[in-house]
């Protein structure tokens, strides 16, 4: 009998859990592959709220073109995209709310949208852009606007 208790201790000894070494290399390979995976996700996020802005810059491009069979007219530069939620003093055959949301969109990063009429650009009736991430774009390059 006591052989086998002996023997019991012995297993029990050999099975305590991981060593030190073993667990380094598991770390390690985790590292890897955050260090290897985190980045492209991160990237992909970006790419995905850039293609979120362009769709919605198109959504409202439909809504501002629905208040101009309206009204006769884009929404002012001063009235901006606040007219497509509440009614604007100056409109005749204001027919909205024209959005679901109680104040003027956000972009996917939660600033407001620069929105001009009438366009500052070439062949453009309103000018609708996303300041991106930071919410100053460093220049008109950097805007994402209506097309």
């Amino acid at each position: 009998m006591k052989l086998l208790t002996d023997r019991f201790k012995d297993d029990a000894r050999n099975d305590e859990g991981f060593t030190l070494l073993e667990i380094l290399v598991v770390l390690a390979i985790l590292g890897l592959l955050v260090g290897l995976v985190a980045p492209a996700a991160l990237r992909q996020l970006g790419n995905a709220r850039v293609s979120v802005a362009k769709q919605s810059i198109a959504r409202i491009g439909s809504v501002l073109d629905m208040y101009k069979l309206d009204t006769g007219s884009y929404p002012s530069t001063e009235d901006g995209l606040d007219a497509l939620v509440h009614r604007p003093g100056t409109s005749e055959g204001w027919n909205g709310p024209y959005l679901k949301e109680s104040n003027a969109p956000l972009d996917p990063w939660n600033h407001p949208y620069v929105y001009r009429a009438p366009s500052e650009r070439e062949g453009k009736e309103y000018d609708l852009c996303s300041r991106g991430p930071n919410g100053s774009a460093g220049g008109e390059s950097a805007l994402i606007c209506n097309q």
